[in-house]
């Protein structure tokens, strides 16, 4: 175990790392521009699970944060965290219990996509004597929930409006379908698309004379065009925190650098070219983006299993050897930390603190 103020090289691997010093500059970065577009930051909390990190980012000037399962919003709400977005759909008698139960302490808001979510929540909402926000989930293209823009979520919006217990407060999408696109000018044109269908829907909904204060939406990987949508009032992006490889790729964010690593030791060096490291695939995927082995830039992934990493080394990385550390660049931030119990924070390669990765396994 290691302790603030130990080194670096102290700690047990595999491990996640955290430097602060970068972690701290993208904070900033994204912070100051989605201010200067004129949004507000409502960061999603699943790629990070830390009240710690989410306490920071308010400090920093997130107006609250957007968990995914009420079993995350529960423990923030517990750290005092008070202003949460559920976009999980308020489906089964015990997450509606649930929800009604975080209202008489926290500010949530929920997301809808149908009628039969809404009336049971509010009467739960009203049985509980409590008031929930709620946002109309909009499909804008991803196909996965959300609404059909138009006649289908203006009646939804209504209905809602109508119901006891809850409080018609907007709209909001994702547009993930987006992310995974290479081509920057087709990018470009889908988000712009996405965005599109969201700003119609609050034009729409304040023809009629509907609340839409609230239009969130915007993932990492959309962040710098959506914050160009005058209709869009928040941002949803929280892996950007990171910088972790596959969210950061051209053309999705500039100006950010990797924060997070997973600290390993090689174990085995079999061959010349090759070397075994202790980070399989339980302490870092490679499904979406494969780590990079940070200062030695002519190692690549040969190959990995649910225990041990294999680099296939370079002229120069061919200097390893075992018992010798590599800090492994993660490439998905959010399929990584789940994998973890803390993060261990360096500033300057001194640990300076712990923050323990708390909603990990929260999955109801």
């Amino acid at each position: 175990m290691v302790s603030p103020g130990d080194r670096k090289m102290d700690a047990e691997t595999p491990s996640l790392c955290l430097d602060l010093p970068q972690f701290e500059a993208n904070l900033r970065h994204v912070i100051a521009m989605t201010h200067a577009a004129g949004k507000s930051w409502r960061p999603h909390s699943a790629c990070h699970k830390s009240p710690d990190i989410a306490k920071l980012q308010i400090r920093e000037g997130a107006i609250g944060i957007t968990s995914a399962r009420v079993s995350d919003a529960e423990v923030f709400a517990s750290a005092g965290i008070h202003e949460i977005l559920l976009t999980h759909l308020p489906v089964s008698n015990a997450r509606i219990r649930r929800i009604a139960n975080l209202c008489h302490n926290a500010n949530v808001i929920v997301t809808c996509d149908h009628y039969v979510q809404a009336e049971p929540l509010s009467a739960e909402c009203v049985r509980q004597g409590v008031t929930c926000r709620a946002l109309v989930d909009i499909n804008i293209g991803m196909d996965r929930t959300g609404v059909r823009p138009g006649r289908d979520a203006l009646e939804l919006a209504r209905a809602i409006e109508q119901l006891p217990g809850l409080k018609l407060a907007g709209i909001m999408g994702y547009e993930g379908h987006v992310m995974p696109i290479v081509d920057s000018v087709e990018k470009h044109r889908q988000i712009d698309a996405a965005m599109g269908i969201l700003t119609h829907t609050r034009d729409v909904f304040l023809k009629n004379g509907l609340c839409c204060d609230i239009v969130s939406g915007a993932g990492t990987g959309s962040l710098e065009q959506a914050l160009h949508c005058d209709g869009l009032t928040e941002v949803q992006a929280g892996r950007a925190i990171f910088g972790a490889l596959y969210e950061t790729k051209p053309p999705d964010i500039s100006r950010l650098e990797p924060a997070l690593t997973v600290l390993a030791t090689v174990i085995s060096r079999p061959g010349f070219d090759r070397a075994v490291l202790d980070a399989g695939k339980t302490a870092i995927p490679k499904e979406f983006q494969c780590p990079i082995a940070k200062d030695w830039s002519d190692a690549s992934l040969a190959m990995q299993t649910a225990e041990h990493l294999v680099l296939k080394l370079g002229p120069t990385s061919r200097e390893l050897k075992i018992g010798d550390q590599v800090e492994l660049i993660v490439g998905d931030s959010g399929f990584t930390t789940l994998l973890h119990d803390e993060y261990l924070c360096f500033r300057n390669d001194r640990l300076e603190t712990i923050w323990p990765i708390i909603t990990r396994g929260k999955l109801l």
